[in-house]
């Protein structure tokens, strides 16, 4: 087993840059880039400018390039969110549109599993969603859910979906009964039930790795995203019935 890594103060991680043979031009400026980001995460971008295969940096190579491409990568994360939060936003409120619209707005009825598609299949999806749902219903954390709770004992589906995270409401969808599913995708007209399902899927994880700072311009899931008439309006090259670009990268 490998050794970690020991603990560097700041003006060593500059020392340390240095010995890779890194242009760093200010060495303040590196210090101050290193006590903001960390030398994990900024190193986390270092890839596009070794050689293939060893751990050796390409001939003029500087710190303020791999600066420059997190700092990208940080505005395409901010861009990413602010789209994401919206459909988190709209997928939320339709879920609790119809499903209020069918059962009622007593906290009840979101809480009961024979209210969702409670097949053996769904069964441990329904169950951790409403282990989510008792812990939203619950919470102290949010005035607007303490008011409800203690105005009128009663929280609303409505309500809650903004305490839930995108992935509680992508698992929400997923185990709504068929009918309540078909009410929400009608309100994407370019998509299917099943399709949907594996965007919120997909989305959910690009959230996410924007909402922890992972890196993204680079990011996959392990879901592929079934074929869409996006594919064909963008006529990527296929071999047989499979496109030849790996589709674990969200089409844009």
């Amino acid at each position: 087993m490998a050794t970690s890594k020991s603990f560097l103060t700041f003006t060593q991680q500059v020392t340390s840059l240095n010995d890779k043979n890194i242009i760093i031009s200010n060495s303040q400026y590196a210090e101050e880039m290193l006590q903001r980001i960390g030398y994990f995460s900024l190193m986390g971008y270092n890839h596009l400018f070794r050689i293939p295969l060893t751990k050796k940096y390409k001939s003029g190579t500087s710190f303020d390039e791999i600066v420059a491409l997190y700092q990208f990568d940080a505005e395409l994360r901010e861009l990413f969110l602010k789209y994401l939060l919206q459909i988190e936003r709209h997928i939320g409120n339709l879920i609790a549109y119809y499903f209020t619209e069918l059962y009622g707005d007593s906290q009840s009825e979101y809480m009961n599993p024979n209210n969702y598609n409670n097949s053996s299949r769904n069964r441990k999806t329904i169950g951790g969603l409403i282990k989510k749902l008792h812990g939203a219903i619950t919470t102290t954390e949010y005035e607007y859910v303490n008011y409800h709770r203690n105005q009128y004992g009663n929280i609303p589906l409505w309500v809650t979906v903004n305490v839930l995270t995108f992935g509680s409401i992508s698992k929400m969808y997923e185990v709504l009964p068929q009918s309540l599913r078909a009410k929400v995708c009608k309100h994407f007209p370019s998509v299917n039930q099943k399709q949907l399902g594996r965007y919120l899927s997909v989305l959910t994880k690009y959230r996410n790795a924007c909402a922890h700072g992972d890196r993204l311009f680079t990011y996959k899931t392990v879901d592929q995203i079934l074929d869409t008439p996006l594919h064909a309006k963008l006529t990527i090259p296929q071999k047989g019935n499979q496109y030849m670009v790996n589709k674990t990268y969200f089409l844009l």
